[in-house]
């Protein structure tokens, strides 16, 4: 028995810790989705924030937020150097240290919603001085209220109304939309987004290719996303949960991507590969609150339904003068929304009520908090760059340097 359990417990972990390298490897995939859809000359910058932000995460959540989210020590005080600090009292089957580099990756993705959001007219240090709080605290308050089980303000526990969130399409995506959100409502549109009339002007990201390829290393660590979240590969039962995860996960993004690329045929008469992409990804977080019981047909329907629901969201939003670059809000949030909501669809252990109050839990919460922060920071230290840096981009003003050289030179 004892050998059955060194090696299940040896498997778990392991099977967790790749998993958690996959969802890592999604930090690539938003630096370079995001890359691919600013204009050239805000290029540098915005892949410096994104590996600033996962530093950050990293940082600020071995520090306390892990310890806020799970009751635990900070700064990892309660984990040895054995790696298996609690587990002969504890029944667990993976290490917690394994816990603890799983949980911080996913931090690290609400993270980075927010940083497409606000792209092209942020200043640098605003947005990662904003990274430390979100990261620290924002979101492992919430995660406590949801995935810990602890009660909001002392009045209710979200598991016991029902809520049931299996991989985070609010907890982690939600959650980073509504910090975005906010952010986009103080930051303001960027320049020429719109019009005094009220026209739309469309500002096309420089480089699609590099686009293409963050949305398919996104894909591909949505694999550990949802389906690390099984929390275990070792039995036949966990295994089977495991690949019917993976192959929901995947059925989920490619009905997103069709779903919209046909819409996006319909509305304008061409074949929109950006809303193709956003499709995908929105498939991707509509199955995530529910990936293990839908069936692959149940999955490819959902996520159609997120790539429909993202391209009128991304309409609706510019039509509110709501300026999102890369379409963060409406992916992540609308769309997360919509994945929570489609969880009692197959999971009778849900419920609609305990979906809508939790979900209103995670977007009070999130949107309120950042909103102030954002608002200290921009009584501090401002938030925008100057109309000058703007129009010259701020890869020199706040970089100095720039990601096409041969290409593109900002005036002197």
């Amino acid at each position: 028995m004892e050998i059955t359990f060194e090696l299940g417990y040896a498997l778990d972990t392991f099977y967790f810790l790749i998993c958690g390298a996959f969802v890592m490897w999604m930090a690539a995939g938003f630096a370079m989705l995001e890359a691919g859809l600013v204009r050239a000359k805000n290029t540098t910058e915005i892949l410096t924030k994104n590996i600033a932000l996962y530093s950050i995460a990293c940082i600020m959540y071995m520090v306390c937020g892990y310890a806020i989210m799970y009751s635990g020590d900070f700064f990892l005080s309660g984990i040895t150097g054995d790696g298996a600090t609690g587990v002969a009292e504890d029944p667990a089957t993976y290490a917690p240290s394994a816990d603890f580099f799983f949980q911080v990756v996913f931090v690290a993705t609400a993270m980075s919603i927010v940083s497409g959001a606000v792209a092209e007219r942020m200043k640098l240090w605003s947005f990662l001085l904003f990274a430390v709080v979100m990261t620290g605290f924002i979101y492992p308050m919430e995660g406590a209220w949801t995935w810990n089980g602890e009660a909001v303000f002392g009045m209710y526990v979200l598991g016991d109304l029902g809520f049931s969130d299996f991989a985070g399409s609010g907890i982690v995506h939600m959650a980073g939309a509504s910090a975005a959100l906010a952010g986009v409502l103080v930051l303001g549109a960027r320049k020429g987004k719109y019009t005094a009339d009220g026209k739309i002007n469309a500002i096309p990201g420089a480089n699609l290719p590099l686009a293409t390829l963050g949305t398919f290393i996104l894909w591909m660590g949505w694999f550990g996303f949802n389906g690390g979240s099984v929390l275990a590969t070792a039995s036949v039962e966990s295994a089977n949960a495991v690949a019917v995860v993976f192959m929901n996960t995947n059925a989920a993004a490619a009905g997103g991507s069709v779903a919209a690329l046909l819409l996006a045929r319909i509305l304008y008469g061409k074949a929109d590969l950006t809303m193709a992409l956003n499709g995908a990804l929105a498939g991707l977080v509509a199955i995530t609150a529910e990936p293990s019981t839908p069936s692959a047909l149940q999955a490819t329907i959902f996520g159609a339904l997120g790539g429909i629901l993202v391209v009128f969201s991304i309409v609706g939003l510019d039509k509110m003068k709501i300026d999102d670059p890369v379409g963060a809000i409406s992916v992540h949030g609308v769309v997360g929304l919509l994945g929570l909501l489609l969880v009692p669809v197959t999971n009778g252990e849900s419920s609609f009520t305990g979906q809508i109050v939790g979900a209103l839990t995670i977007f009070v919460w999130v949107f309120f908090t950042s909103l102030l922060v954002w608002l200290a920071i921009k009584a501090v230290m401002g938030v925008r760059v100057s109309e000058e840096e703007e129009f010259e981009g701020v890869d020199q003003s706040e970089c100095g340097l720039e990601a096409y050289p041969d290409f593109t030179q900002s005036r002197s």
